[in-house]
């Protein structure tokens, strides 16, 4: 999964103030005082002695500082946002006196988080202290819900050290909760009913954090994602590396032979993968079984991913979903090349990840999705992207193909496809180019044979449309200039 590297704007009203003014007063202090300024100055040396030394020393210093305190009141206000990585936490300027003029705060100096109710709707202000005695008060009423989300989240993961409150811990159940359109319910009860609803009898139950595997050599640190009978960690590897731990089980009920099939089918496949080597992918580290669940781990990238990206920044520029396209469509080349082919199963906007050097990298693979719908007669994936012929339990190649035009279509308009329907971005996303628009629809053809056939056809329909795109000019080779 993608690692959380967010961006949280803090709207204080003070800070709204201050910049507001700023740029109303913008004229005098960046345009009227710089020109008093320079006509003081020059008037003092065109005519020394009229105008009193003084006079002129004390004029130039209040502009001067006029200009500059404007400017860095100017600087500060505008830069009101936390920044959130594997590294720490870093704060807006506006913090600085209350931390000590120390902005950039590592997790190890994270102490203690806690959330302090109000009467209000907002839910109060989280409190955070560090090891160097600053407590930093932030009202939650000046954060988005989702970007408190991710604050909470990001303390969750990375904060080893800091000791969350229980009114916290809940706030946070509850916001996830509220994500997740579950209302009011507790984490126990949605598990219940979730359990209840789809998986019927069951003995599976998500580990839980501080769970050990392989004796000490894997430890769990939270989960990122839970589904039918599977579900995706993150695992410290040697008590260093992180990594994502991909867990399934097999219904208890399943029929013993289904049951046997499926496992050795999981065994090859992750055998399989785990000799991929393409610079785009996530490798695939190891595989194991322990307490009769299987368990594929997988490199862990450092990065958003597009999901996550597309709604934090919104809509991308046409030419930048393009890119993305050609390396997606590289990368399923990559793997349809083999023999025999692999096929991805899963291609979502979830599995692709923008690292943090902008290389785009594919993160996991559907072998767990497949290995529990072999055993249960069910499929298990986002039925937006999911081909009908994946659905009947045909998959072919140009089963991913299906899910490539599900994932530019949310690229382009930031909202997933229709289930099993062709997708047109142009009428949500106006400014698509027709020929984008064509391949799109091609791709989420209802029967694989009218689709494009191959990932190296939509690579080169890519290339095609990249280069027609406005500014870009076309030479005779069909690169790009």
């Amino acid at each position: 999964m993608a690692e959380l590297n967010v961006v949280v704007p803090y709207r204080s009203v003070p800070l709204k103030v201050v910049f507001t003014s700023m740029c109303a007063l913008f004229p005098l202090w960046a345009v009227i005082a710089p020109a008093i300024l320079g006509f003081l100055i020059g008037r003092a040396f065109a005519y020394p002695g009229v105008i009193p030394p003084q006079l002129v020393a004390v004029g130039c210093t209040a502009l001067l500082t006029t200009m500059l305190s404007c400017l860095a009141l100017s600087a500060v206000s505008e830069n009101n946002r936390i920044h959130i990585s594997k590294d720490g936490l870093c704060f807006p300027p506006s913090f600085l006196p209350r931390l000590g003029f120390k902005r950039n705060r590592n997790w190890s100096e994270l102490q203690s988080a806690n959330l302090v109710k109000d009467a209000g709707p907002y839910g109060g202000t989280l409190l955070l202290s560090f090891d160097s005695g600053e407590h930093l008060n932030l009202p939650l009423r000046n954060i988005k819900e989702s970007d408190v989300e991710q604050l909470l989240l990001g303390v969750e993961l990375w904060g080893a050290n800091c000791n969350r409150s229980p009114e916290l811990i809940e706030y946070q159940r509850s916001l996830q909760n509220e994500t997740r359109g579950i209302g009011q319910k507790s984490y126990t009860q949605m598990w219940e009913d979730e359990l209840s609803r789809r998986f019927a009898p069951t003995t599976f139950i998500p580990l839980e954090p501080g769970k050990f595997l392989q004796g000490g050599r894997i430890e769990v640190v939270r989960q990122l994602a839970f589904g039918g009978l599977s579900a995706i960690y993150l695992a410290h590897l040697n008590k260093t590396d992180l990594v994502v731990l991909k867990e399934a089980v097999v219904h208890a009920k399943a029929d013993p032979a289904a049951k046997q099939q499926a496992e050795q089918h999981l065994e090859r496949e992750a055998k399989m993968l785990s000799t991929l080597k393409h610079p785009n992918i996530a490798r695939v580290l190891d595989h194991f079984v322990e307490d009769e669940r299987h368990y594929l781990i997988l490199e862990y990238i450092s990065g958003q991913d597009l999901r996550q990206f597309v709604k934090q920044n919104e809509g991308q520029d046409v030419e930048t979903v393009v890119d993305w396209a050609i390396d997606a469509a590289t990368i399923l080349a990559f793997l349809h090349a083999n023999e025999p082919p692999v096929i991805h199963r899963d291609l979502t906007p979830d599995n692709l990840v923008v690292r943090n050097d902008g290389a785009l990298i594919l993160i996991d693979f559907g072998a767990a999705n497949q290995f529990v719908g072999s055993a249960t007669g069910t499929v298990v994936g986002k039925q937006a992207y999911i081909a009908p012929e994946q659905l009947r339990g045909k998959t072919v190649t140009q089963s991913d193909l299906y899910s490539l035009g599900g994932t530019i279509y949310y690229l382009l308009t930031g909202r997933d496809p229709m289930p099993l329907s062709i997708s047109h971005p142009k009428t949500l996303r106006h400014d698509t180019p027709e020929a984008l628009d064509d391949l799109v629809a091609k791709l989420s053809a209802f029967e694989p044979e009218e689709r494009l056939q191959t990932a190296v056809e939509v690579v080169d329909q890519l290339k095609i449309i990249k280069a027609s795109l406005p500014g870009r000019d076309v030479v005779a080779t069909g690169e790009v200039s």
